[in-house]
């Protein structure tokens, strides 16, 4: 039996937003998605995301406070059913209280998925990339005709890359990312173990090994 309540965890720019997006939708699971979860809240107005919306106005992270009341509310609605979180926790004792909020619900995670992807691979799959400026669609360099990496193939906006994917940035981020996941990584060594995938290679294949992992 595949693994019921499981917790993504990868770099950013490894592909584990879609990938826990794609195995969701093939183990017919719950896609957590804690930006999602936020970005909906905020547009429907609901009291978490009135207060959500307080904050980002300000420029400042939203207390994790908020960011459990959008999952509780979602363990709520779901009612036993399996799930795939992705983007929460990110610290130490962002996880514990999780923890502390699926043990409340009588839950817990039962398999932690690392997607690895060497540092180097994601810094050139960052900087490849490039965004419209006019539709927002996304493009990697290697996807545009040779000669044409200016211009969106969708509607001829002009693409540009975004501040998060010029190089110095992309470095940073990986930096804090693994300062941030590494007590997270032995938090759930300890308590749940942590299953690497490798992220490299193609998307389906990628998909394909993680369903097999998680069904044992």
């Amino acid at each position: 039996m595949a693994a019921r309540h499981v917790k993504i965890i990868g770099p950013p720019g490894s592909g584990k937003g879609t990938q826990a997006m794609l195995v969701a939708e093939q183990l017919e699971l719950r896609h957590l998605s804690t930006g999602d979860l936020l970005r909906e809240a905020v547009s429907d107005g609901t009291e978490l995301g009135q207060k959500a919306e307080e904050y980002m106005k300000a420029g400042l992270l939203v207390p994790d406070e908020i960011m459990l009341g959008l999952i509780r509310e979602q363990l709520d609605v779901l009612e036993g059913g399996g799930w795939i979180l992705d983007g929460f926790p990110r610290t130490l004792p962002q996880a514990e209280t999780l923890a502390e909020l699926l043990e409340s619900k009588g839950l817990a995670i039962d398999m932690v998925l690392l997607i690895d992807v060497e540092s180097e691979e994601i810094v050139g799959r960052l900087t490849s990339r490039r965004v419209c400026g006019d539709c927002k669609a996304v493009f990697n360099l290697s996807m545009l005709a040779e000669g044409d990496e200016s211009a969106c193939e969708k509607c001829g906006g002009k693409l540009i890359t975004r501040p998060d994917d010029r190089e110095e940035t992309v470095r940073r981020r990986l930096k804090v990312y693994e300062e941030q996941t590494a007590p997270v990584l032995d938090f759930y060594r300890k308590s749940t173990g942590v299953t690497e995938v490798a992220g490299s290679g193609d998307i389906d294949e990628i998909t394909a090994e993680i369903i097999r992992v998680m069904r044992g």
